[in-house]
């Protein structure tokens, strides 16, 4: 049913784990399979330095946030907001028709964790302008 990139992805899944100083976090869940997602991005320079995740899924959802991480780190924070579903479908050589959703949770957990960054930059931001003035 899966291919040997999407079992060894499963079987020894990449950037496993927190960042517990993180620059920005997206959490996603699909209650009708139960999967739920948290991805942790650490943003230096404009890039994505290192890209971590915690999952409780299936087979499928394990490896398609292993692959993401691996897409996402050492991208800038526009061209990782690019990633889509099917470039992960893609980078795994494909996924089994009822499994497809698998992969919808990573891309947007990851773009949630770069708004999370935005947005915590902004405040940053305007806290150090507020300062100046």
């Amino acid at each position: 049913m899966y291919n040997t990139s999407v079992l060894d992805h499963f079987l020894n899944p990449r950037n496993v784990g927190c960042l517990p100083d993180a620059d920005g976090i997206g959490v996603i869940g699909d209650p009708d399979c139960g999967d739920y997602l948290k991805i942790y991005i650490k943003v230096q320079k404009g890039k994505l330095t290192d890209v971590k995740f915690e999952i409780f899924g299936c087979p499928a959802a394990i490896a398609t946030s292993s692959i993401l991480t691996e897409l996402a780190k050492g991208k800038t924070v526009e061209e990782a907001l690019k990633i889509t579903d099917l470039d992960i479908i893609e980078a795994l050589g494909g996924l089994p028709e009822p499994k497809i959703h698998c992969s919808n949770l990573g891309a947007e957990a990851l773009h949630k964790a770069i708004q999370d960054y935005l947005a915590k930059s902004s405040k940053q931001k305007a806290l150090q302008d507020a300062k100046k003035d």
